[in-house]
């Protein structure tokens, strides 16, 4: 059964993701930064070392957000055009006007688009991206075949996503502060409830591990690498084409 943010409405887990997130994106950034103590950025820079060294004419990052991922991208790696799609209206209105304050209008694109269905060829992208996205996926096999689809052969998809700790005492501090501390913070700067209940809710029903790396290679990839960060709070997953 679907994890849903909105238990009560009657609709799909795409169209209620895309709604939680326009009511988010005011404070999204500000409450991401915040309730990971800044360590998500550490985390993006990890995960775009895979790319270091290469030159790539075009990144896609999927479920971009206010496109903080391709604008790390934009500043870790040489890249000469990067695009970002996301089915929340609202958080690429704040992801447009980053970009824009920044300049960057003619390097980066974001753009509403569905993850599930993209809008491009087939082996158009050099590199693909998506962080903290794919648990919100409504048919995650098909949102990853399609990233496999418009990927270039021998290129990667990089995946970063939430994992479960396995070990004493973090696995217990990390339940504990998403179950009780993480919703009354969220709630209380995001005025969303169900967003920061979502959260947890979602990161409990993901196939993470070894689990999503057999979904990845089902999915069209020939090799899936894992990567643990902060002591398994955290993955890397390196799937290649």
């Amino acid at each position: 059964m679907a994890v849903l943010p909105y238990k009560e409405k009657d609709s799909g887990k795409k169209e209620q993701v895309a709604l939680m997130f326009n009511n988010i994106a005011r404070r999204y950034d500000f409450l991401n930064s915040f309730l990971s103590a800044g360590i998500d950025r550490i985390w993006r820079r990890k995960a775009l070392k895979v790319f270091k060294g290469k030159q790539l004419n075009e990144l896609l990052d999927v479920a971009t957000g206010t496109g903080s991922f391709a604008l790390e991208a934009n500043l870790q790696l040489t890249i000469n055009k990067i695009t970002g799609v996301d089915i929340s209206a609202g958080m690429l209105e704040y992801g447009n006007k980053k970009i824009k304050d920044l300049n960057l209008d003619n390097k980066i694109s974001l753009m509403l688009g569905d993850s599930e269905n993209l809008p491009f060829d087939d082996n158009r992208f050099d590199a693909i991206t998506v962080a903290f996205g794919v648990r919100n996926f409504e048919n995650l096999s098909k949102g990853l075949s399609e990233m496999c689809r418009v990927l270039k052969p021998n290129s990667n998809l990089v995946v970063l996503e939430f994992s479960k700790p396995q070990n004493f005492p973090i696995k217990q501090l990390y339940f504990f502060y998403f179950k009780n501390i993480l919703p009354v913070i969220g709630k209380l700067v995001s005025k969303d409830s169900a967003a920061y209940t979502y959260l947890p809710e979602s990161v409990h029903a993901f196939p993470y591990g070894e689990e999503f790396k057999s979904i990845m290679l089902s999915c069209g990839f020939k090799k899936v690498e894992i990567k643990s960060l902060s002591f398994g709070i955290a993955s890397i997953y390196i799937g290649t084409k």
